[in-house]
């Protein structure tokens, strides 16, 4: 879990394709009009929030287990809590954070729906992250910018404060929000070797 797509995300966000006036100038504003306003946004969910001590996350996700409301992921070394009713169909939400200085610097949720199958495209990862950005709308408010990649495909990013989501596609089943502080420094130089050759790749792209 720790070591997944989420390091791509620079990346992503300056190959924005977006018709109209740039959409890195237009991330660039947002980003310089958010975290120069000295708000915080650490707010995540069930009780977790950007800046938790290490310790403090276990405590919390332990209690949370002893209630029934999440269980052990499938990876053994994640947090998976299954959403009934807050999306179209039922999913799972699977995260583990990023933790800097034993702090929680960066969130990555990986969403699935239950029931998903090649052949059932209503059950489709873009159905899906169309889902998951409604969802973080009534969540966490509006304000997300719609981009496209050529690689990643439809994506979408929000920064309010300390704190920016991005919400993509994994793969043909999966989908992405990695909620991130910005005030955070996030270690690149433990990503695996695949991950940096990807994100070498990304960036070569953007500077053609």
């Amino acid at each position: 879990m720790k070591k997944i797509l989420i390091w791509l995300i620079p990346a992503l966000v300056a190959g924005l394709l977006l018709t109209g006036c740039t959409p890195k100038a237009r991330y660039e504003r947002m980003l310089k009009q958010e975290t120069e306003s000295g708000i915080r946004h650490d707010s995540l969910f069930m009780g977790l929030y950007l800046g938790m001590p290490e310790k403090e996350f276990y405590t919390r996700c332990w209690n949370l287990n002893r209630q029934g409301l999440v269980r052990q992921g499938a990876s053994n070394n994640s947090v998976l809590y299954e959403m009934k009713n807050e999306l179209k169909y039922p999913a799972t939400m699977d995260f583990y954070p990023r933790f800097v200085e034993g702090k929680i610097a960066e969130m990555p949720v990986q969403f699935k729906y239950a029931g998903w199958a090649p052949w059932n495209k209503k059950l489709s990862a873009e159905k899906l992250e169309t889902d998951v950005y409604d969802w973080y709308k009534t969540k966490y408010g509006s304000g997300f910018l719609k981009v496209r990649h050529p690689k990643r495909g439809m994506a979408y990013v929000q920064i309010k404060g300390n704190r920016r989501i991005t919400i993509f596609i994994g793969d043909e089943s999966t989908v992405w929000a990695v909620m991130t502080d910005l005030t955070m420094p996030v270690n690149v130089a433990d990503t695996t070797q695949a991950q940096k050759k990807a994100l070498e790749n990304l960036t070569k792209d953007l500077n053609k």
